[in-house]
């Protein structure tokens, strides 16, 4: 990781929101932003080998569940600074070579399609979709698909990250007087009539708990309000 002082050039960065606080929905967004000045609200990342496949990866983890709920407890201000981001439980490159069940893809293969169709939904990024080997147009944007595939991501790293469903369970919705993310809760029962993501990731982790990929377009209930 760096500061955003480049003297390379580039046509994409990878950069992440420091402002922020445990109260918000979520704690760390991260993204990959087309060349643009940000300024130091907003840091970027860098990486030495497999930028842009780098890139990818890291920017899931960040942007999963389980890693921002473990963020949620370093921060304590309003800052996210490097010297906390450097001791989040970012999982190590070797974990992706690993497959949920044995036959199945590795979890990079995975998770690889779902993050390029989250992010690659404007030409302004088509730089980071051609570095990753993709040559066909940005991706439609479709609110309920891109909150299933961040679903199934959530429930993804929760089985990296070793967790069973009572431990998922709590990062999702912790019991009083503790709380995991409570207006993320709050804005879905108020929009939906149910806290939408505890469900969609549950059902997710059920099915790799159950030897499947997670798919929630199979799931019967995943299209109701």
């Amino acid at each position: 990781m760096a500061p955003l002082l480049k003297l390379e050039p580039t046509e994409w960065i990878q950069a992440f929101r420091s402002i922020t606080n445990a109260t918000n929905e979520r704690t760390i967004i991260t993204s990959s932003l087309p060349e643009s000045g940000v300024g130091n609200s907003s840091p970027t990342m860098d990486y030495t080998e497999a930028r842009a496949f780098a890139t990818l990866l890291v920017m899931a983890n960040m942007n999963s569940l389980p890693l921002d709920w473990a963020a949620r407890l370093s921060v304590g201000g309003a800052n996210l600074n490097f010297y906390l981001v450097k001791q989040f439980p970012v999982l190590p490159p070797e974990a992706y070579l690993e497959s949920p069940s044995p036959g199945q893809p590795s979890y990079a293969q995975i998770i690889a399609p779902k993050v390029l169709e989250l992010t690659f939904t404007a030409w302004e990024l088509e730089p980071f979709a051609r570095d990753l080997g993709y040559e066909g147009p940005p991706f439609q944007w479709d609110e309920e698909r891109r909150h299933r595939l961040k679903c199934e991501l959530d429930a993804i790293y929760a089985r990296m990250y070793g967790l069973d469903r009572s431990d998922l369970e709590h990062i999702l919705d912790a019991p009083p007087p503790s709380a995991s993310f409570p207006a993320l809760k709050r804005n879905e029962i108020k929009r939906f009539g149910e806290y939408r993501t505890q469900r969609y990731v549950l059902t997710a982790f059920d099915h790799l708990q159950n030897g499947q990929l997670p798919d929630l377009r199979i799931d019967p209930g995943a299209g109701s309000a």
